[in-house]
């Protein structure tokens, strides 16, 4: 590992809570693209397979920031130990429901119930904010590093959950997730020594992080870019099908996270200079671009390619948008404003893998790539009018002593005294 990867691992208790947030994200990239299988293997309905799917990141985008607000409030233990017992319970529900084919209206309640997953990747980043609030470069190496943790876990994820679905039986990807999810939520909250300090409630009296309009940018344009993520996951375990071979869709979709954790390696090793608002909308415009050449996919060697490439657009897009999250939220919405962005990501991959799903029902797979191709189009026009909110002075923000904090002064981790916030 280079060493400024390893020199922010000398905090005490890093390394216990990175870990434990590496096994908690593991069932982002494992329960939908594992729904997504065992639907379409019990039953051969993707569009049932994606509408559920759908269901679950909805639910999470609408349960997922007041979970972090709460934990805003009243610590990480309080909140998240309860919020994954109803998320367990509910993945229990939702496995039984498809085993003994009941009806597809009880599918879609516990798939609700499964947005109770907290925002595992949030917490984590809240942590090494309260390490390194003061040392702006280890925070970027930091959430840099949490970036390629991300990408690693969709890398994993989606192998292990796909391979488990279609050669052990079909409950078994999302069965593990849950496993995953309630050992890495566990562990994360037993360590207790480094989790923030929660945020007195008279700092929340000024309603939403939401109401801040560089964050609304991010999030609209973040909707569109999980429509992406959602639309592929679908649509490749599709045309894996479709050319004989749908236990591949998960190594295809690993290149997809592995050209994201390279790009991410080494954009934490950079450090820049002036503002990330031209370098956060090169990377939305890069990202939509890289899905024109899905339209010419034949085969599945050439769709993992043009997929590695897409992918690293994403990582260095991502790091750069938190950059812009720090400078636009307050500080004692610290976790709820991670979530937002989170959120953003959820809607889009409700969007996306629901959309897709239909598409391929009507149209067969290949079609189903124009849904990424549109959303990538989407975020580009999002990104483009909202890039003056974004690259306008933030306002001033409340340190977490309720004064005025020196908010927006640095610049992706170069300056400043403020911690950059990260999504997944």
């Amino acid at each position: 590992m280079p060493s400024p990867y390893r020199a922010i691992f000398s905090a005490p208790g890093s390394r216990g809570f990175s870990a434990a947030g590496f096994v908690g994200r593991l069932p982002l990239s494992m329960m939908g693209i594992g729904i997504v299988t065992m639907i379409s293997q019990l039953t051969g309905r993707y569009g049932l397979a994606g509408a559920l799917s759908a269901m679950v990141a909805l639910s999470a985008a609408l349960i997922g920031p007041q979970i972090s607000r709460l934990v805003d409030l009243h610590g990480q233990r309080r909140v998240l130990r309860p919020a994954t017992l109803v998320a367990l319970a509910a993945v229990a529900g939702l496995l039984l429901s498809a085993q003994f084919s009941l009806p597809d209206w009880t599918l879609f309640l516990f798939a609700a119930g499964i947005g109770a997953v907290p925002s595992i990747g949030s917490m984590v980043r809240a942590r090494w904010a309260a390490l390194y609030r003061d040392q702006p470069r280890q925070l970027h190496t930091a959430y840099s590093f949490e970036s390629v943790v991300d990408e690693a876990c969709f890398i994993f994820g989606p192998i292990v959950s796909i391979g488990l679905s279609t050669t052990w039986f079909p409950e078994a990807g999302p069965l593990l997730a849950a496993v995953f999810l309630a050992a890495g939520v566990f562990s994360l909250t037993a360590q207790r020594s480094t989790e923030p300090v929660p945020h007195p409630r008279e700092h929340h009296t000024k309603g939403s992080a939401l109401r801040a309009t560089g964050l609304q940018v991010l999030v609209g344009t973040f909707v569109a870019t999980g429509a992406i993520f959602g639309a592929i996951d679908v649509v490749t375990v599709a045309f894996a099908e479709e050319q004989g071979h749908k236990g591949a869709a998960s190594l295809v979709l690993a290149t997809y996270a592995a050209g994201s954790c390279l790009a991410g390696v080494v954009f934490g090793l950079l450090h820049f200079g002036g503002a990330p608002a031209r370098r956060w909308l090169l990377g939305v415009v890069a990202m939509g671009v890289s899905m024109i050449p899905l339209q010419l996919v034949g085969n599945l060697p050439f769709l993992a390619v043009a997929l590695f490439v897409a992918g690293l657009c994403i990582a260095p897009t991502m790091i750069t948008t938190m950059a812009l999250v720090e400078q636009h939220v307050p500080r004692a919405k610290l976790t709820e404003g991670m979530t937002w962005v989170s959120t953003g990501l959820a809607v889009g991959v409700a969007l996306g893998s629901s959309v897709s799903g239909w598409v391929i029902d009507a149209a067969g797979a290949k079609a189903g790539y124009w849904v990424p191709a549109a959303a990538g189009a989407a975020a580009v026009l999002v990104g483009f009018l909202g890039y003056r909110r974004l690259s306008s002075p933030a306002p001033q923000r409340e340190g977490p002593d309720g004064r005025a904090a020196d908010a927006g002064q640095h610049q992706d981790g170069e300056s400043g005294t403020h911690p950059e916030r990260d999504l997944a």
